[in-house]
């Protein structure tokens, strides 16, 4: 999915909220937006997930199956929580036993199956939010987008949440998501997107340290954290040659086997009692590990799938690091 030279602005002569987003979005990989309030972070996510529509520029191979959950879910509609559900599955082309099923499912999952009968504006704020999770999981979107979805979920929920982002990403899909914790799925995103003065940006993803802060100091210089203009040579793939600014003609680039800073690739030390799984995600390269492990080595936008795959062959994963960083 490509981005090419997007703004967007309310109204004809409203102010720009974005200008001049140029961005290739990586398939099969977690994207993180990151920036403070009002910088136009649900703009992009809006935009991304086809809600709103540019005012210039345009946007092309967005996935047919797209989902949303938007950081305010209209509780005022005149449907229980179940029936509202499976109007969505419907919606997104599943048939009425199916929709019902999945459903039902997933309010059971999010802790909110004795309210499939509520109606919508009887619910609580965080029950209306496990709903608004729920429809976007109904159909298995090939692109989850979440601003915010987080917000106002208990702490199972909010678990079970994250457990669905994992599977959407090992069955391919692309997540992109907004949340105010640093430590949201802290270590997995393959790609963090700054948004700030109406540019967006790529950044490196940043470890978190315990106490929700970046690290200081060396550890600080070896994760990033700085900001390039989020754009890719045409053709390349995530995790291939990015090309960007660090200041006034000061040109960077930086591939897959770059230091950390760059897009890394991941580095998976991993053990099973069968062979490895035919077709991995990202072609990996594989090696002898220390004590009889494999050691595969893959590009970062492919290594939640390629874990997806080796969890589910029953391989047991031992260590999971980029270029000197533990994730």
């Amino acid at each position: 999915m490509r981005l090419e030279h997007v703004g967007r602005r309310h109204g004809p002569r409203g102010p720009w909220v974005l200008r001049q987003v140029s961005l290739d979005l990586p398939s099969a990989a977690l994207v993180r937006v990151a920036g403070t309030n009002g910088t136009g972070k649900s703009t992009l996510l809006r935009l991304l997930a086809g809600i709103d529509a540019p005012t210039e520029g345009r946007v092309t191979g967005r996935p047919a199956r797209t989902a949303y959950v938007p950081e305010r879910f209209p509780v005022a509609l005149p449907f229980t929580a179940l029936d509202y559900l499976v109007h969505l599955g419907r919606v997104q082309g599943l048939g009425p036993p199916a929709a019902r099923a999945r459903a039902e499912e997933w309010l059971e999952r999010f802790g909110a199956g004795t309210h499939a009968r509520t109606a919508l504006a009887e619910l609580s704020k965080g029950t209306s939010q496990k709903v608004a999770v729920a429809q976007a999981l109904l159909a298995d979107p090939a692109l989850l987008v979440l601003d915010e979805a987080w917000t106002g979920l208990d702490a199972g929920a909010r678990d079970e949440l994250d457990a669905a982002v994992r599977e959407r990403l090992a069955a391919g899909a692309t997540v992109v998501f907004v949340d105010h914790d640093p430590r949201r799925l802290e270590g997995e995103a393959a790609v963090v997107y700054g948004v700030e003065g109406g540019r967006v940006r790529e950044r490196a993803p940043v470890v978190v340290g315990p106490e929700g802060r970046p690290p200081t100091g060396p550890e600080s210089a070896a994760t990033g954290g700085g900001l390039r203009e989020a754009r890719r040579e045409p053709g390349a793939r995530a995790g291939g040659v990015l090309t960007g600014r660090t200041g006034p003609g000061h040109a960077v680039s930086s591939s897959a086997a770059g230091p950390v800073g760059s897009r890394a690739s991941v580095r998976i030390v991993a053990s099973g009692g069968r062979p490895l799984p035919a077709r991995l995600p990202g072609d990996p390269l594989a090696a002898p590990g220390p004590d009889g492990t494999t050691l595969l080595t893959v590009d970062a936008a492919h290594s939640d799938a390629l874990l997806g795959v080796l969890l589910a062959a029953s391989w047991h994963i031992h260590h999971l690091g980029t270029e000197g960083v533990r994730v």
